[in-house]
């Protein structure tokens, strides 16, 4: 499977990434606002990929991750997870720090909302972050979403904090 943009290239994230994946995911500053991350070791890194290869071989995955590719480089990554009913869907994104601010990250969500719409006819995409993440707050702006709860709260396992969480949503008319 790919998805195209007028910059960028999208396809399965897969082992062969680790090492791409490794140096933006144990970022502590690219990382900050992420729950499960950093990575603390190449190995983990490879077990989360090891993972997303068995979801995409099977039937209907439960979730999806996508390596966004800048001229055949994977520079991150989207993902977009199902719910039970398969009727909506969660992205997030993790992009390298070296491309932040240039519009990668807006364009490469279209795209995997785009699939969602129109490949698994998805009702509804939920994304949150945390309410100091101003840039993931400023794509989600971009990519319609609507602020709808401002009080949620985001618990980070690694570090033992929490943090006021926003949920955005984006109602997709098939």
């Amino acid at each position: 499977m790919l998805l195209t943009t007028e910059r960028l290239a999208l396809r399965p994230l897969c082992t062969d990434d680790v090492q791409s994946v490794y140096k933006y995911s144990s970022d502590f500053e690219n990382t900050k606002y992420m729950m499960f991350l950093p990575n603390e070791s190449v190995a983990e890194t490879q077990s989360f990929l090891q993972s997303v290869d068995v979801e995409w071989n099977k039937a209907k995955p439960a979730f999806y991750e996508f390596a966004v590719l800048l001229n055949n480089f994977q520079i991150g990554a989207v993902g977009l997870y199902l719910d039970k009913t398969r009727s909506q869907g969660s992205i997030g994104w993790i992009l390298d720090r070296d491309y932040h601010n240039k519009g990668y990250a807006t364009e490469a969500a279209q795209a995997v909302i785009s699939f969602a719409k129109h490949s698994l006819r998805l009702q509804k995409i939920i994304a949150q972050c945390d309410y100091r993440n101003i840039a993931s707050q400023r794509v989600m702006e971009k990519l319609g979403m609507t602020l709808t709860d401002a009080n949620g709260v985001r618990t980070y396992a690694k570090r033992n904090e929490t943090a006021t969480e926003l949920t955005y949503v984006l109602v997709l008319n098939n």
